[in-house]
């Protein structure tokens, strides 16, 4: 049972920001602009991607530049089938986590025999490499892309080709993600990956095989993210090479740090400020400033540059350095 009367600031704001989502569409019927329907839709896939992330990332120290590598892979199992007639959802998603997973596995034995700066080049190194993968196979588009013609079908369970169904789909797989990441990181196996990422090698006097946990942990992050990306193909309805490349795993990254690493409800803050910014921030200059919305992109990356320095722990850190204030 929630004890309301513990919550801080940052409780309430979480509540408030799950509360407005779960409403999103009562308040488009309200409106009767879809259009919010939409960014809402790619806030809870993009968020469950940054959740996923944070995982590695905030709660385990492995800043991965490769990450929408997974997202990619994940909607590229929705494509192909579609292109070749298989409109089967039952078969895309598990081509999607399995194929993630496959990939985080074998890129991922890799990957954790380095540190640092090695780790971060050698992920945007692999993910690279599936983009060209992809940007040379000129049946499934190439550069140009695939359209997907057709949403994944669940057998008349629900019809994701209703715009309300698959945001309340997409939304529940965010909060079922939530959940596990929680669960995840409050077990031992949890335990041992924050540990490590604080003194691995005191683990590993303590008998601990920290890069098998890790390992563990990264395919974990990758096959929830591929579940991610086949939301994403499914919602975009068209799916190309640079889904994969490495400046969007980039804004995963800030979708993160923006809301606050290592926290449980961060990603889903971060992804709600960045992609409400980039949305609304053009707009907003354009009243400040006519003519100056078309530079919008200089004014992001400053107020993203000024976050990082200035605005430790991003917003949930933020939130809490007021609940202490007062």
């Amino acid at each position: 049972m929630l004890n309301i009367s513990s919550w801080n600031l940052r409780s309430w704001v979480n509540m408030i920001v799950l509360v407005l989502l779960a409403l999103v569409p009562v308040l488009v019927s309200w409106s009767g602009n879809e259009f919010y329907l939409d960014i809402a839709t790619r806030l809870v896939i993009l968020a469950m991607a940054a959740v996923t992330l944070n995982l590695i990332l905030g709660y385990g120290g492995m800043i991965s530049f490769g990450h929408a590598g997974f997202l990619g892979i994940g909607a590229y199992a929705v494509g192909i089938p579609v292109y070749h007639e298989i409109y089967d959802g039952f078969l895309h998603f598990p081509i999607a986590i399995i194929g993630s997973a496959t990939f985080a596995l074998i890129t991922g034995m890799i990957c954790l025999r380095t540190k640092g700066v090695h780790f971060i080049m050698i992920t945007m190194a692999f993910s690279q490499m599936v983009f060209y993968g992809f940007v040379s196979i000129e049946d499934y588009g190439g550069d140009d892309g695939l359209v997907i013609e057709a949403r994944s079908e669940f057998g008349g369970l629900f019809d994701m080709e209703n715009n309300t169904t698959l945001y309340y789909f997409c939304f529940i797989c965010l909060l079922a993600t939530i959940y596990i990441v929680r669960r995840v990181v409050n077990s031992r196996f949890g335990m041992v990956i924050q540990g490590a990422k604080g003194n691995e090698r005191r683990l590993q006097s303590l008998g601990f095989n920290t890069y098998r946990y890790q390992l563990a942990c990264y395919v974990l992050a990758g096959a929830i993210c591929g579940f991610a990306g086949a939301l994403l193909g499914n919602f975009t309805s068209f799916i190309s090479p640079e889904m994969m490349d490495w400046s969007r795993s980039g804004e995963l990254i800030f979708m993160v740090v923006l809301g606050g690493t290592a926290t449980l409800f961060g990603p889903l803050l971060g992804t709600t400020a960045f992609l409400l910014l980039e949305e609304y921030l053009p707009h907003v200059i354009d009243l400040v400033y006519k003519g100056g919305g078309v530079y919008w992109q200089l004014y992001f990356g400053i107020i993203l540059i000024l976050v990082v320095l200035y605005m430790k722990g991003g917003i949930n850190g933020f939130l809490s350095r007021r609940e202490g204030s007062k």
